[in-house]
């Protein structure tokens, strides 16, 4: 058993994206690549095998929710994580940070960690770097995340300094006690919009020596030409023979930014919870499917599509029926269609960074989806340079 391999395979010629390949103990899969999150051991209403169907390379579940429940020990009893929901691909967890951040309030958070309350009987509870890295080290994912203190925007510089110099500390206390040999341990990049802290956070986090490095601090309420920049402030420093995973992105045009700024594995909750919500995505950009002009229309979401839901024509005046309805088949069948979009969005990024076209492929996605040749933000072509 072994640690991740990641290997670069191409660097686009006229941007920063990469192709390349992360071999786990549970499979390979190519890069840049979209991640299913499956919060509680489950990617919302779907089965392993309609994960499978839809070739997600990797999956996403929560450190925070299976801490307290089922609890690690019971996941670890069971083998790890991969045997107790049954999946045979690779997995990565994320430490807890996001969560509890979520709950506790600026006085909670100390040195030794965040105190905050359960959400599920009210219990306080302490979750430090020790704590995450141990849940962790016992669920038995191929990729563990560092425990950070998560900056939300806007913030001073000030305060991101001082944040910054926490999750550094909280870093190396986590990669001290970090024990499973079969398991890689990320560090994560935060810093704010402020390049002086990113690139004082890649070098820090280098020095302490991880298998792969996050992204944290983005998609927090700043506009996107923000997050753009501020994934360039932690791209341009990060190691290039080394993963660089940006956190709680899904947004299409935001994969398709940030890969040309050199990210490789994205995550997001969007694809399930715009499922849930009654929106598609599709190639001429997101329907709302409740909207009463698809009351009558018996057409698939998308012709173009190859996943389960369009390839056996279930038809939005269908899926508009479920929706209203509140039948859980109407989630189930937007959330497989939106998860195999997004995978299916990075692989043909993965074709357009092989044929060095991939300027040119933001370009027609931009004036298909937005039905425009300039996207709804002010474009910056430099953050997409070495």
């Amino acid at each position: 058993m072994m640690k991740i391999e990641y290997t670069l395979l191409k660097e686009e010629k006229n941007t920063k994206a990469r192709l390349g390949t992360i071999k786990t103990n549970y499979g390979t899969f190519e890069t840049p690549m979209f991640m299913p999150v499956g919060t509680e051991a489950t990617v919302k209403t779907l089965s392993v095998e309609e994960l499978h169907d839809i070739n997600a390379g990797i999956i996403l579940s929560n450190t925070y929710h299976l801490w307290l429940r089922p609890g690690e020990d019971v996941i670890n009893k069971a083998g790890g994580l991969h045997q107790f929901m049954n999946w045979n691909g690779p997995i990565l967890t994320d430490s807890g940070g996001f969560q509890v951040f979520s709950l506790a309030k600026p006085k909670d958070i100390t040195e030794e960690g965040v105190h905050f309350k359960n959400h599920l009987n009210g219990d306080n509870l302490l979750l430090t770097p020790e704590k995450s890295i141990e849940i962790q080290n016992k669920l038995d994912s191929d990729i563990a995340m560092s425990f950070d203190e998560c900056i939300g925007y806007p913030a001073t510089y000030d305060y991101c300094k001082q944040s910054t110099e926490r999750t550094i500390r909280w870093a190396k206390r986590g990669k001290d006690v970090f024990k499973n040999p079969r398991q890689s341990l990320f560090g994560i990049v935060q810093g704010g919009e402020y390049e002086e802290l990113r690139k004082y956070c890649v070098e820090e986090l280098v020095k302490i020596g991880f298998d792969g490095y996050s992204i944290g601090g983005t998609s927090v309420g700043e506009d996107k030409p923000t997050m753009y920049k501020m994934v360039n402030y932690a791209t341009k420093y990060l190691p290039k023979n080394k993963v660089r995973y940006l956190m709680g992105v899904g947004d299409p045009i935001d994969i398709i930014e940030n890969v040309c700024r050199g990210v490789d594995i994205f995550d997001c909750v969007s694809p399930t919870r715009l499922a849930r919500h009654g929106h598609a995505l599709t190639k001429y950009g997101k329907i709302n499917i409740k909207n009463a002009k698809y009351k009558e229309d018996f057409s698939p979401l998308s012709t173009e599509c190859d996943c389960y839901t369009c390839k056996n024509k279930y038809s939005k005046a269908y899926i508009r029926h479920l929706i209203a309805a509140n039948e859980t088949l109407g989630a189930r069948l937007l959330s497989i269609h939106n998860i195999r979009y997004l995978i299916h969005l990075t692989e043909e990024l993965r074709e357009a960074i092989k044929e060095d076209r991939l300027l040119e492929y933001r370009a027609q996605f931009i004036k298909d989806y937005y039905g425009t040749s300039e996207p709804p933000y002010k474009e910056d072509f430099e953050t997409m340079k070495d």
